[in-house]
Formats: structure tokens, sequence, C-alpha cells
């Protein structure tokens, strides 16, 4: 059965590339965003590999399913294997359980912040695996982004000790490790599977070694003591974040520049904050507003920029 008015908005983005772009972050940004609240509600119930062994277990069950109910071909080809497995242990194992490790030692807001630092890292990296040449105006907007975040990051960071300095050194290990795993995408050029069927292996591969160690290191509490928080957190989790984020990450970075779609993950930490002001009743402030305004500026100076002319 046809349905006219998604053939038409489809029909849309493909004459529309700007507003395709402009879409996929917007919802990159409220999914990934709202999801770092969410992993610290079920952080209060679950430690970090039971989490990451559920999500990415779920994650590829979903997605594979998925994939298999639509007529997707499951089968990957044999010289795209190591750029998945590759990509897959950077962006998603690598940056996941990194970033539910630093949540149990710092502040949920300030680690949003912090792993997104990634846009500086990645534009270093594709320097020298991609040879991508970044405008004055991307630098322009990269720098207004870094701007944001150290406004919204504040003083925290130079009055902690040692200490609370591990939970920082975390995060920058995540951010490290998600933007060399975007620059691999992106090095890899044209992939033949469909983006939902790359997703789904990497997720399966990286639940393995989660799920050995959930088995080895924890004892999570039973299903019956799990608060009603952690389940509406679990849900939105697996959903949003695990599954349709992820997928569509994966299509941004293929869709855009390194530097584009770098840089468009800023609005996540916006997001996260926001939310965190909403759900965890943190106040919003004057220095909140002027990071959000920085924050969106970089990426309108980016997602905005003229194209040449041929």
């Amino acid at each position: 059965m046809s349905h006219p008015l998604a053939q038409r908005l489809q029909g849309a983005l493909v004459d529309r590339p700007l507003l395709g772009s402009l879409m996929l972050i917007g919802a990159i940004g409220l999914f990934w965003g709202g999801n770092w609240p969410a992993v610290r509600f079920i952080l209060m119930d679950l430690p970090p590999f039971t989490l990451r062994a559920i999500g990415f277990s779920a994650g590829a069950i979903m997605l594979l399913g998925w994939a298999r109910l639509s007529g997707l071909a499951l089968r990957v080809s044999r010289k795209e294997w190591p750029w998945l497995v590759v990509t897959g242990l950077f962006t998603i194992l690598g940056f996941n359980l990194a970033t539910a490790f630093a949540q149990l030692r710092m502040p949920t807001s300030q680690a949003a912040i912090i792993a997104f630092t990634m846009p500086c890292w990645a534009a270093l990296m594709a320097w020298a695996l991609l040879g991508e040449r970044i405008s004055r105006r991307q630098w322009l907007g990269l720098a207004t982004g870094q701007t944001g975040l150290i406004v919204l990051l504040g003083p925290t960071a130079l009055e902690a000790g040692i200490e609370e300095l591990i939970g920082p050194m975390i995060v920058i290990g995540a951010a490290l490790s998600w933007a060399l795993g975007t620059v691999l995408i992106k090095r890899r050029g044209r992939w033949e599977s469909h983006p939902v069927v790359i997703t789904g292996w990497q997720f399966a591969i990286c639940a393995l070694p989660m799920l050995w160690l959930m088995a080895w290191r924890e004892s999570p509490p039973p299903i019956s003591a799990w608060q009603d928080s952690t389940w509406l957190a679990l849900g939105y989790h697996l959903v949003f974040s695990i599954c349709l984020a992820q997928m569509l990450w994966f299509r941004n970075v293929n869709r855009l520049t390194l530097a584009q779609s770098t840089i468009s993950t800023l609005i996540i930490p916006v997001v996260g904050v926001g939310s965190a002001i909403v759900l965890l009743d943190e106040p919003f402030t004057l220095r909140v507003l002027l990071a959000l305004l920085l924050i969106l500026g970089a990426i309108a100076i980016v997602m905005l920029n003229k194209r040449p002319r041929p």
C-alpha cells in the first residue's frame, strides 16, 4: 500500500539535502541528549557492565530482527567485516562503556559536556587519516562550539582535585574513542550493507565482552527489585538511543563531511543539560543560556555554509 504523505516527505528530503541533514541532527540531538539522564537513572539500579550488556544485546536483536523482517540482507561482505568490527569497538563499546563508568564518578551534565569535545579530536584525526580540509568557516564553528562547552563547564574543572579528575579523564577517553571510530567510518567510504545491518552487527559484537564481564564481575539486582524509573529510562535508552540514534549517526557520518557531522553533535549536551534541568531539577542559569546560544550558533555556522560555485 502506498503512503502519499511519506512519499512526499521522502521526496522533499531528497530535493532538499540541507533539510534532511538538519532533521537528522535534530533527531540525534534529541535522542542522545535525553539519553544522558536516562542512563543516570538506570545506573541507580544496574551496574555498568550489566547496563551495556542489556543495551548492546537488545540493540542487536531489535535491529537485525527488523532488518530481516524488512527483507534486508544480513550478510556482510568479507572486506567490510574488519571495518565493521573496528569502528563498532570505538564508537559503540569504547564510548558507551567509558561514559557509564564516568557517570558514577561525576555529575551527568558535566560528563555530557566533556564527552562532546569529540569534534576537536575528530577534526585533528581527520587531517592525518582523511586529508580532509577544514575551512575557515568550519574552524569558526568549531571554536564557537568549544567556547560554548567551556562556558557551560565553568570553573569546576579548575577546582577539582586529583581524585575528582578521574571521571573527566574517563570521559575524555570516551570522546577520543568516538572520534577515532567516526573518522574510520568516513575513511571506509561507501558501505555496501544497510546502516541497520551494520549497526546491528556492531551491537552483537560489542555485546559479547559485556555479557562475559557482567557474569564475571557483577551481581545485578533481580528484575523485581528494579524501580519504575529504571524501567522507563531503560525503555527510552533501548529504543531511542541504542537503536534509532546509533543508526542515524552512522547515516549522518556518511551523508555529511567529517567536520559537519562531528560539530553537529554539539547540540547533544544542550539537550542533555536541558533534560537534566527538567528531570533532575537543576537550575537554568545565565551561563547555561549563553552556552546554549553559542552551541546552536556553531551548528548554524557549519550547516548553513554556502556551497561553492561549480
